[in-house]
């Protein structure tokens, strides 16, 4: 048929060779201990090549998955590349998993070569007799190391030895896999998602819309979300692919380091979990430091607290853009940017929005489902599964026999519960699992979490469902003081706070004070042990 476009495959070569031709004077920035690593986007280029000529030399061949086990760094930076470009697979190793959960892993996702950060060489020596696939051990480190594993070499010596001439990058199917990445495992053993070459540039193309994350080459980009969760949301891909400027924190994630690197190097665009910020935020109450570089702190994961997303607007002068995701998604799904008309609202309803998920981005498109199969009305009130599909996303999981559960009618089924309202912003009400049903009726948590988390004494607070005799199911709250308050705040407090911002049958039967909520490999609050702390919580006669 004529008039047809040019067969032009999505991949990431693609990205790879424009980032090189474009923005070779870029810079690449690394904070290593107390110093800063730079160098710029042609020296990255080179030692992609480099790297690229080593796994080779290792025997890595076209689909072979290559595991990484490392911190955000601009040498992970070089293997998000060179694995996929040659042709192999890159897997980002959760490092925060159960050591039970990282041999599953790896054996399940048969890893061949490991490359591994110098300062996480003891978690992997632990685990290395188990690993049967694993024929090659890389260590990444700024100079001498002593290490059990074996064989081993160094991630440096290599590339010193590699051939420095360019490598023959292949021509690759833009539906070959380039990189995979497994859940969190928050139930059962966590699961593969393989992610296709098209589907990464495609997620790339869509984040760096101006009505998405909305990257260009003017930003410099600092993500703190991990590079094993979700591939740090796509942003190492969609920065290259636009030139960004790149700052990588390394394993400097407490406040005081985040806020230094704001400051110093200017940051527009960080990334991360709602954990990390709310921790920068009580630090930049106390301590002034210059923020003003940021653009905007897009953040996903969980559930960010609309008095989080109003401090740093009003008290910081800082925008948080809410969006959601899933590693099934590769990740981005929904992103919370106000449409035009909502400009001129009052402040109140415009953060109301923004404490939303958001809506669908282009190439995404969602639904609501109810408990009979049949899509809920776009009326913010109605509660319904969120089912998804899309060009980067997943239509089953890696060798995972019983993932047909996860679908419906080629939807995607998310497991998170959500309203759709009038608009289309979508916002998550719970997990299926962590919604508290009394006596027929659904409760969210995540409702009751976000408004007890505007209280001033609060630091977090998590809500859980246990067991009542009469109503099935009542919500117990479980809350972490602010340092200052630790001994100076009460549950009635928290109680006459909520009575005039949720529903009465909504208040918590019991507010119980904890040290810290625990959390998952990713930053989510790890409702799970909590369930098992209090399954036998005695709740008062209300």
């Amino acid at each position: 048929m004529d008039g047809l476009m040019m067969d032009f495959p999505l991949n990431l070569n693609y990205i790879l060779q424009r980032a090189h031709k474009l923005f070779p004077r870029k810079e690449i920035a690394t904070k290593v201990g107390s110093a800063m690593h730079r160098y710029t986007y042609a020296d990255f280029y080179e030692r992609v090549n480099r790297l690229a000529h080593v796994l080779d030399s290792l025997g890595v061949g076209p689909g072979d998955r290559v595991g990484t086990f490392a911190w955000n760094t601009y040498r992970h930076l070089e293997a998000y590349f060179a694995i996929p470009c040659k042709g192999s697979v890159l897997h980002t190793l959760n490092i925060r998993l159960f050591p039970e959960q990282i041999v599953y892993i790896i054996n399940h996702a048969a890893d061949k070569v490991i490359l591994v950060d110098q300062t996480l060489l003891p978690l992997l020596e632990k685990l290395a007799g188990r690993l049967p696939t694993v024929k090659h051990y890389i260590v990444m480190a700024d100079g001498a190391y002593q290490t059990t594993l074996t064989p081993h070499s160094s991630y440096e010596q290599l590339l010193r030895d590699a051939p420095s001439g360019r490598y023959a990058w292949p021509e690759i199917p833009e539906n070959q896999a380039a990189a995979m990445c497994y859940t969190s495992g928050t139930t059962g053993n966590p699961k593969g998602v393989l992610y296709s070459h098209r589907a990464i540039v495609l997620h790339s193309f869509s984040e760096c819309m101006a009505d998405s994350v909305g990257l260009t080459e003017r930003d410099t980009v600092m993500p703190v979300v991990p590079m094993f969760h979700a591939n740090a949301w796509g942003l190492p891909f969609s920065a290259t692919m636009v030139g960004s400027r790149q700052v990588y924190p390394g394993p400097h994630l407490q406040p005081r380091d985040l806020a230094e690197l704001i400051q110093e190097e200017k940051i527009t665009v960080a990334a991360g979990v709602p954990t990390i910020w709310l921790g920068l935020y009580h630090l930049l109450e106390r301590e002034r430091y210059d923020i003003s570089s940021l653009r905007v702190m897009p953040v996903g994961g969980s559930a960010a607290p609309r008095s989080m997303i109003e401090g740093y607007q009003k008290k910081l002068g800082a925008t948080i853009l809410h969006a959601w995701g899933m590693t099934e998604m590769t990740p981005i799904g929904t992103v919370s940017q106000l449409k035009s008309h909502m400009l001129s609202w009052p402040e109140d309803e415009q953060f109301a929005i923004r404490a939303k998920q958001g809506v669908m981005v282009p190439g995404v498109e969602l639904r609501g489902v109810d408990n009979e199969g049949k899509e809920i009305p776009w009326d913010g009130q109605i509660m319904g599964e969120l089912q998804v599909r899309g060009p980067w996303i997943i239509r089953e999981y890696y060798h995972e026999p019983n993932s047909s559960a996860s679908f419906m009618d080629g939807w995607f089924r998310t497991g998170d519960v959500v309203t759709i309202d009038p608009e289309g912003y979508i916002q998550i009400v719970d997990r299926t699992k962590d919604l508290v049903k009394s006596g027929g009726e659904w409760i969210s948590t995540v409702d009751l979490e976000n408004q007890i988390m505007g209280h001033p004494k609060v630091l977090e607070a998590a809500v859980i469902a246990v067991s009542h005799p009469k109503w099935q199911e009542r919500p117990l709250a479980c809350v972490v003081p602010k340092p200052d308050f630790k001994d100076h705040l009460t549950g009635e407090e928290i109680l006459e706070y909520l009575r005039s911002r949720v529903a009465r049958w909504w208040l918590p039967d019991d507010v119980v004070f904890i040290e810290s909520v625990p959390k998952t490999s990713v930053g989510k609050f790890d409702k799970k042990v909590l369930r098992e702390r209090f399954k036998n919580h005695i709740l008062p006669d209300m």
